[in-house]
């Protein structure tokens, strides 16, 4: 491989999880959702692929992440990589690039999409969580509010919770440029992550909406 290893154990599972599951799962099933599923994410449908720590997971075969590039791990699952090719933003990862992920930091990230699915399903049982490659976020969506969890990213490098209206909010909750955001490592448990979801649906319910600007 003649391309640079990717910086950041995220940003190399986010690749994987748009050029390796992602892509290939757009091309055969029309559907770029993804899910977390024990140790990691998964697909939703054909083909049936999933990450599990620092291992892409085919069939009855564990393949070892690092020292690879998504070129190599598609191929060696049978399907072709490449992203979904219908979003702009994504993970910076081309075909080619190194990767090199850690097994604590793999766990770190599990961990992330775990806790926020559970609290999310606490939160709004009859929604189903979804991990979207795009920005590597797992979330749902409810009157126009979305609800979710990030590893991380160009607004905060840490993983955090996060409560988005479509329509911006005035008011002290809102402490985001998309609505409010919380790092999880300062919520307790579950039940504080459901809680805080349920205090931005209040609150989206609640405080007025911002006023759009005639010039913009």
């Amino acid at each position: 491989m003649s391309d640079p290893v990717v910086r950041t154990a995220r940003q190399a599972l986010h690749g994987v999880a748009e050029l390796v599951l992602a892509g290939p799962q757009f091309r055969r099933s029309g559907t770029i959702r993804l899910r977390a599923t024990p140790g990691g994410f998964g697909t939703v449908a054909d083909p049936d692929l999933r990450v599990e720590g620092a291992f892409l997971v085919v069939g009855g075969r564990r393949l070892i992440l690092s020292g690879t590039s998504p070129r190599e791990l598609a191929a060696a699952a049978g399907v072709d990589a490449g992203a979904p090719g219908i979003y702009h933003d994504g993970s910076g990862v081309g075909p080619d690039d190194g990767i090199d992920v850690d097994a604590a930091d793999a766990d770190r990230l599990a961990g992330c999409y775990a806790h926020g699915d559970s609290a999310l399903r606490a939160f709004a049982p009859d929604e189903t969580p979804v991990l979207w490659p795009e920005h590597f976020d797992l979330g749902i969506t409810l009157d126009e509010v979305n609800y979710g969890v990030s590893p991380g990213d160009g607004f905060l490098g840490r993983p955090y919770a996060y409560v988005g209206p479509w329509r911006p909010r005035s008011g002290g909750f809102w402490n985001a440029p998309f609505g409010a955001a919380h790092p999880l490592d300062e919520i307790a448990d579950v039940t504080a992550l459901a809680d805080f979801f349920a205090t931005g649906r209040t609150r989206a319910g609640a405080d007025p909406v911002e006023p759009t600007d005639p010039a913009a």
